[in-house]
């Protein structure tokens, strides 16, 4: 079979590449060539975020991205009405085939970051990993979306974090899909645990002024996945089992003790496919102990005071119940106009014994008219809402306008 060599010299030139660079790349295309069944894709964006906030306002290390469970309530992080100008979406990747002469199956990988920094990063505009990984045959190795995840339902926005009622998160996974025929599979995988812990009002009991409490993560979580897709959308049935533990002692004195909880999920999505490109797009997930899945919001584990004939008798530790529902609807006028509106929230089951400032519910809505003068050039304005309602029924809201610039880039060998 002949082969092409897909790369014009002035491509990596016309994505900013330096020249020295370019050559080396271009250097190695015969070989890459050589090889049917080999490829390679550089992709990416430049995209400029200006953000101005009407009402409330957000903990100052996250005015990029309108995340609920950090609203400030009662004025907590000062005056409202702030302004931003951010490059954090900005994204570059790297993705191919590459032919491995085993069973003639061969081998994909991808390697995926953006600049939102995170974490100890957070608020900085910084390298933050979100793919890198490979996949040979129906074993995936590395981090991508979990498989309790169903990426599809991420509505048409322009925020970057997004809905906040959907089960949203890139881990460290060892995958197997054992069934896969055209749009459908089934998959399994254990993934890198992860506790989020909260000690509650641990610290107000006499002799527990000092107390530390840690994650415990003994085992990684087990998910799994169904997926049934046709020309009609897809449905998409995830579920996760996880051991969510801790550690505590009282004081640097003491010794540490441990327990844990059982955790789990289900999270059910689809995507329906309605008029020329328009989809409905919808989740619903509910389980205990799975908040660090969710796109926002939540602890995994707290505490939770037992009582017998009505006098307290002790304190256990509970994996919090949660629910999050998205439903949003993606709409294209033509082929240079789009929209997206629709709703999402999440919603947790507090313990008796959680501080009355610890999140309760978070709602999320948006709507937005995005305009693509070129193929690779996208221009739109999106308007949103969030609020945030904490476990003693306090809350707060915030109103944001969001204006979007991004440029598209690309090219394959």
């Amino acid at each position: 079979m002949e082969t092409r060599m897909l790369l014009k010299s002035n491509s990596f030139m016309a994505i900013g590449l330096p020249a020295a660079v370019s050559a080396v790349l271009l250097a190695s295309a015969p070989a890459v060539a050589e090889e049917s069944g080999r490829s390679f894709e550089i992709y990416g964006f430049a995209q400029a975020d200006y953000i101005q906030d009407f009402g409330g306002r957000l903990a100052p290390e996250w005015d990029d991205a309108l995340r609920p469970s950090k609203i400030g309530i009662d004025g907590q992080y000062g005056g409202d009405g702030q302004s931003s100008i951010s490059v954090k979406q900005s994204r570059f990747g790297v993705k191919g085939t590459m032919p491995t002469g085993a069973n003639n199956t061969p081998l994909d990988f991808k390697f995926e970051f953006d600049l939102f920094g995170t974490g100890a990063d957070a608020g900085q505009t910084t390298f933050r990993l979100r793919h890198a990984y490979g996949e040979w045959g129906s074993i995936l190795a590395g981090q991508t979306n979990s498989l309790f995840m169903d990426g599809d339902v991420f509505p048409n926005t322009i925020d970057y974090w997004g809905p906040t009622g959907m089960v949203f998160y890139r881990n460290v996974q060892i995958r197997w899909t054992p069934y896969r025929v055209g749009d459908s599979h089934f998959a399994i995988a254990i993934e890198r645990p992860g506790n989020d812990i909260d000690s509650g009002n641990l610290r107000l009991i006499e002799g527990l002024e000092g107390v530390t409490v840690q994650n415990d993560e003994e085992l990684p979580d087990f998910t799994a996945q169904y997926r049934f897709g046709g020309d009609w959308g897809h449905v998409q049935l995830g579920g996760i089992l996880r051991k969510v533990g801790y550690e505590l002692r009282a004081s640097a004195s003491d010794p540490w003790t441990d327990g844990s909880e059982n955790g789990w999920g289900i999270n059910l999505g689809s995507t329906i496919n309605t008029i020329g490109k328009d989809k409905v797009l919808l989740q619903i997930v509910y389980g205990e102990g799975i908040a660090s899945y969710m796109n926002d919001g939540g602890m995994d584990l707290a505490p939770s005071q037992t009582f017998s004939a009505g006098t307290p008798t002790g304190l256990e530790a509970e994996a919090v119940p949660l629910t999050g529902v998205l439903a949003y609807y993606d709409h294209y006028w033509s082929e240079r106009w789009s929209s997206s509106i629709g709703y999402s929230y999440t919603e947790v089951d507090n313990t008796n014994f959680q501080d009355p400032g610890a999140f309760q519910k978070g709602e999320y809505a948006s709507g937005n008219l995005l305009y693509y003068p070129l193929d690779n050039l996208m221009v739109g304005g999106e308007l949103l809402w969030g609020k945030r309602t904490n476990n003693d029924d306090a809350n707060d809201d915030v109103v944001r306008f969001q204006f979007t610039v991004k440029y598209n880039f690309g090219t394959k060998l």
